[in-house]
């Protein structure tokens, strides 16, 4: 879709409107139903008027979304969903009534369902995405709002209070608010991953933080796989989490539903150093982003051999699903040192509390 409709508000990413100034008042109008081959696929715009023959008026609001990702890997979902949030903010809270998902182009018939989760909690119902059953019949909206850049171009400050509502909406929808009584005095949580990018030995890294943990008074751990919890128990245990001790994946999204100020660890297999790009970055981005503190990376520097030089882009395939070792001493070290300067937070914390009288 051409960028002459793009509409560019301050700290927001840019966006389409439909009807609109840019737009002369015309409707945006979508045809064409192919999952694989997005140049079958087609728009154009019309005429509240003069509508295309055949065509059907979807009204009220629809969010049509582009992706150069997928909608099923939570961090890439979620990306994507972030500056329609950020729009609705900005305008009165509307809620859109359907979705329209593109991905490179071809049309995408569902989110995954964290993400789909997370949309339910944010609007108060379940996304609804729009499904172009016959491809001789162009479908117009009443009104439709385009994202093609996921979240770039929004401030930082934009991008925070979105967060800040997906939390808050988050924890309300799963009626968890209340739990903040049972809640540990610190909370370390080593949220761990199956097969690709898991650790090579969990029982000796899982020792390490519980030894580390057990030397701060107050301090609990938990360990928890994601594929092994609801949405609900994910937002359950963020809540409870002011240390999250993960590998590199999708499980890290889960970072923005924990109190700000708290605490990220990420650990990769070796090779992601070198030639992962920005992709290794996304973490320590989310963390910006949503208030928390991404403590630095572990890059493995023992793993999986390549035949070809470490350069080599192909490399990457092999180091992608490639499993994680450890180094005790370092692990041990680095615990100490964020738990440690979390438990001084938290008593600096108390003193403040103590002295505003507002406990």
């Amino acid at each position: 879709m051409t960028s002459l409709y793009d509409n560019q508000t301050k700290g927001e990413a840019q966006f389409q409107e439909f009807p609109s100034d840019s737009s002369k008042g015309r409707l945006l109008c979508l045809k064409g139903v192919n999952e694989h081959d997005g140049s079958w696929n087609y728009y154009a715009l019309a005429w509240p008027e003069a509508l295309p023959v055949n065509a059907v008026l979807q009204e009220s609001l629809t969010f049509v979304s582009y992706n150069q990702y997928d909608y099923g890997n939570l961090w890439h979902g979620l990306t994507a969903v972030v500056p329609f949030v950020s729009w609705s903010l900005r305008n009165q809270c509307e809620k859109p009534q359907k979705w329209v998902l593109y991905h490179w182009g071809e049309l995408r018939f569902g989110m995954g369902h964290w993400l789909s989760e997370i949309i339910t909690a944010t609007y108060g119902q379940e996304p609804e995405f729009s499904r172009f059953v016959d491809e001789e019949k162009p479908v117009c909206f009443e009104k439709a709002v385009v994202m093609r850049h996921s979240e770039r171009g929004m401030s930082r400050e934009r991008k925070m209070e979105v967060f800040d509502l997906l939390r808050c909406k988050a924890r309300n929808y799963c009626n968890i608010s209340s739990f903040e009584t049972s809640k540990p005095q610190i909370g370390m949580t080593l949220l761990l991953r199956t097969g690709a990018r898991s650790f090579k030995n969990e029982s000796t890294v899982i020792n390490v933080f519980k030894r580390e943990c057990e030397g701060v008074q107050g301090c609990e751990l938990n360990v928890s796989y994601s594929n092994d919890l609801t949405f609900c128990e994910q937002v359950e245990l963020m809540k409870k989490t002011d240390v999250l001790v993960s590998p590199h994946g999708a499980q890290l999204t889960n970072l923005f539903l924990m109190d700000k100020n708290s605490s990220v660890m990420e650990f990769f297999p070796k090779g992601w150093l070198k030639l992962a790009g920005v992709g290794q970055l996304v973490y320590q981005w989310g963390a910006n982003w949503s208030g928390m503190r991404h403590e630095g990376s572990w890059h493995d520097p023992v793993g999986e051999i390549c035949q070809f030089p470490d350069t080599d882009r192909r490399c990457m395939l092999v180091y992608k699903n490639a499993m994680i070792g450890y180094n005790e001493t370092y692990f041990g070290e680095r615990a100490k040192s964020v738990l440690g300067s979390l438990s001084l937070r938290k008593k600096q914390e108390i003193v403040e509390c103590n002295q505003n009288m507002v406990c």
